[in-house]
């Protein structure tokens, strides 16, 4: 018997842009007799694009995007991969094609066993149904038996901490209820794959460690995993294999200590710089011009790569305009949920019109892993802002440290700073 869980051989998906007919200005869905009267009509309506208004041939090509484009691997029985990359590479679809939820335009995935996946908080569920009623229900649509589901259920109800409202519709729940007992359901029901997209990241920091302990328990147990997580150390610590995503297209497969890196490497194009190269088009106003920003490592022993432990150094590039005025910059960095970490800048003077660089270091150790922006302010004569700018340059800050146990989510906090601590004793009690 193979010992393959999932096979996908040449897996494509294409979707049309625009397929949603244009009414009077805006986007509208058709009717049933819309939809009937633009059938009955086509075969003229395509001789009328063909010839064009003037009688003459009309090249009209239909806008499509591959978000798949020829995706082959193996899945292996008990195996726990890891699948990464950006936004928009294709991971969230690819889930989906294999959870039968959408349809591969090309090629063919064949799955053994059960499937369960969370892929969006509360797929599934629904909203009029209790608690209760869902747990049952999505067991029943993996094909389980009500004898099963009931072996379950307890420590279903019991991992989402929703006892109290069990018995609730769903559409009463939060949104953090919703995600606890999706998340729940698909990890306690006993499917042989599993398949998790990246929502983890909308519970809060004591959730996401419970729920990554739960799939290394999962794990274990010699259940299939498919990870799709943005958290690289929560994947090097769950995965021994990692599937590197791109543009659609798969472009690297192998092990976690070999693609995570890649992948690191490749994704820090956000931290690189932004760059103008003239001044009448470059961000900023009549007393300075913005000419470069960029965020980089502040040492030579971290290659390019923004890590807990680096130092960083922000540089900006920029024209002096106007003579005779008093200026300077200030920066708010800012983490991805839009919260202030600090505020800094550069010293208030009266610079003759060029090109200056300035100069701000952080030290190791400060910031927590995640994603940050830098919000630019021109202030003149020290407490006048002329000009501002919510995003001028953004990069990404990851936790790489090694740990002796099991990963078990990303710390809570704006900053992660390393403290001294001293621990004395046995002491006398006084």
């Amino acid at each position: 018997m193979s010992d393959i869980a999932i096979r996908v051989e040449n897996l494509g998906k294409q979707y049309h842009i625009g397929a949603i007919e244009k009414n009077g200005g805006r986007y509208t869905y058709k009717s049933l007799r819309d939809s009937i009267a633009s059938a009955a009509s086509a075969p003229f309506r395509a001789a009328r694009a063909l010839m064009g208004r003037n009688g003459a041939p009309e090249n009209h090509q239909e806008e499509t995007i591959w978000a798949l484009k020829d995706v082959s691997f193996d899945v292996k029985q008990g195996e726990i991969v890891g699948v990464i990359g950006r936004n928009g590479a294709g991971k969230s679809t690819l889930l989906k094609i294999l959870s039968r939820i959408t349809e591969p335009t090309t090629g063919h995935v064949e799955i053994r066993g059960r499937v369960g996946s969370l892929l969006e908080v509360g797929t599934g569920f629904h909203p009029e149904l209790t608690g209760r009623d869902n747990v049952y229900l999505n067991g029943a649509i993996l094909g389980m038996k009500r004898a099963e589901i009931a072996r379950n259920f307890d420590a279903i109800v019991a991992f989402a901490e929703v006892e109290k409202f069990i018995d609730t519709p769903v559409k009463h729940y939060s949104s953090g209820m919703y995600l606890r007992l999706a998340f729940a359901v698909a990890a306690h029901l006993q499917t042989e794959i599993l398949m998790v997209d990246e929502v983890l990241a909308v519970g809060d920091a004591q959730f996401q460690k419970k729920c990554l302990g739960k799939m290394h328990d999962v794990s274990e147990g010699g259940r299939t995993v498919l990870f799709v997580s943005h958290n690289m150390t929560a994947v090097q610590s769950l995965c021994r294999r990692a599937l590197m995503m791109n543009k659609g297209k798969l472009v690297a497969d192998g092990p976690v200590a070999l693609v995570v890196p890649r992948y690191l490497r490749e994704s820090q194009v956000r931290m690189e710089e932004e760059h103008w190269t003239q001044p009448l088009s470059a961000p900023g106003n009549d007393l300075i011009r913005i000419k470069r920003v960029r965020v980089l490592p502040d040492d030579n022993s971290s290659g390019p790569l923004l890590t807990m432990q680096t130092p960083l150094r922000i540089e900006t590039e920029y024209w002096v305009m106007k003579a005779g005025v008093i200026t300077h910059l200030t920066y708010h960095l800012l983490n991805d949920q839009g919260v202030t970490v600090l505020t800094s800048g550069c010293r208030a003077e009266v610079r003759e019109p060029g090109v200056y660089r300035a100069v701000c270091q952080l030290p190791a150790n400060l910031l927590n892993s995640g994603g940050y922006f830098l919000k630019l302010f021109i202030v003149r004569n020290e407490n006048t802002v002329t000009y501002e700018n919510d995003d001028i340059a953004s990069f990404d800050v990851e936790d790489t440290a090694e740990r002796g146990g099991a990963y078990m989510g990303r710390e809570p906090g704006v900053v992660q700073p390393l403290l001294a601590w001293t621990t004395e004793g046995p002491i006398s009690p006084s």
